[in-house]
């Protein structure tokens, strides 16, 4: 509403057009007096990313990819009754290995909280997306609100917990997510918002790139999406916390068949081995 709010001049384009007064009063999200001009669509809605789950899917942790090793790891730190931004991608992935008891309150930065799994097929609909523009499904107790709400909801410290990918992470925290110069890049969505609400700051990332150049850095060289605001890194190899006071990272678990001598050949950043450094977990 917002956007035909400030605009000089407004075209709604909609699926149907009734006669004044079948609308409720307070069903009325954009008064028509910013509205000039009148669309009745004529074509079918397009789904840019039909994304479905299976029915009676199940996983086996004994088969479980590099993916779902981070992702099962990173729902270990949603706890229960939290407000949470995961993101698009792998962070995604996290709320589908909540442990049993915790639910949590997922926010999408396009206007959703209480966001559902992905539907079955055959249950899409294309008006229920996420940020990444995937299929979603709402829960009992979830809210559609406008993009302009969702960024003050962000801003106001409302999300307790962000869950993110990254290019690189500096071992002060800082981190670079949003754009490698040179290439193609739609924006940095609501990644800097995020970061900056004072929510703790989840990555999850591949330790290395597919170069094999490792991600966690002395500093980035890549533009900043934040500065100092990570809190916890989980990649393939290893989970570390951010100690932001000494400017250095602190490896608290490493990965199945990975030793500390491992992560040290292939992280660039200074880190200290916690004295009670421990297997990964996992969700």
């Amino acid at each position: 509403p917002e956007c035909g709010m400030a605009a000089k001049f407004t075209i709604a384009e909609v699926e149907e057009i009734v006669d004044v007064g079948e609308l409720k009063p307070e069903d009325i999200h954009l008064p028509g007096v910013y509205v000039n001009a009148i669309v009745k669509m004529d074509v079918e809605k397009k789904i840019e990313r039909v994304t479905v789950r299976k029915a009676n899917e199940e996983e086996s942790k004994g088969s479980l990819g590099r993916r779902e090793k981070i992702v099962r790891r990173a729902a270990l730190e949603l706890k229960h009754g939290m407000n949470v931004n995961l993101g698009i991608g792998m962070p995604t992935l996290a709320s589908n290995y909540l442990p049993e008891g915790v639910h949590v309150m997922l926010q999408s930065e396009n206007g959703l909280l209480g966001m559902g799994p992905y539907p079955f097929e055959g249950e899409e609909h294309p008006d229920l997306i996420n940020a990444g523009k995937e299929t979603v499904t709402t829960l009992p107790g979830s809210s559609i609100f406008s993009s302009g709400e969702s960024f003050a909801m962000i801003r106001g410290s409302h999300i307790d917990v962000t869950v993110l990918g990254a290019l690189e992470v500096a071992q002060n925290g800082d981190l670079a997510n949003w754009v490698i110069p040179g290439k193609m890049v739609k924006g940095m969505g609501g990644a800097m918002d995020l970061v900056s609400c004072g929510s703790r700051v989840v990555v999850t990332m591949d330790h290395c790139s597919k170069k094999g150049d490792p991600k966690l850095l002395k500093s980035c060289s890549l533009p900043l999406t934040g500065k100092g605001i990570v809190d916890m890194i989980i990649t393939d190899m290893a989970v570390f916390e951010v100690d932001k006071e000494k400017g250095e990272l602190v490896l608290i678990e490493v990965a199945e068949g990975v030793t500390v001598d491992d992560v040290a050949a292939q992280t660039e950043a200074k880190f200290r081995v916690s004295d009670d450094v421990q297997p990964m977990r996992s969700a």
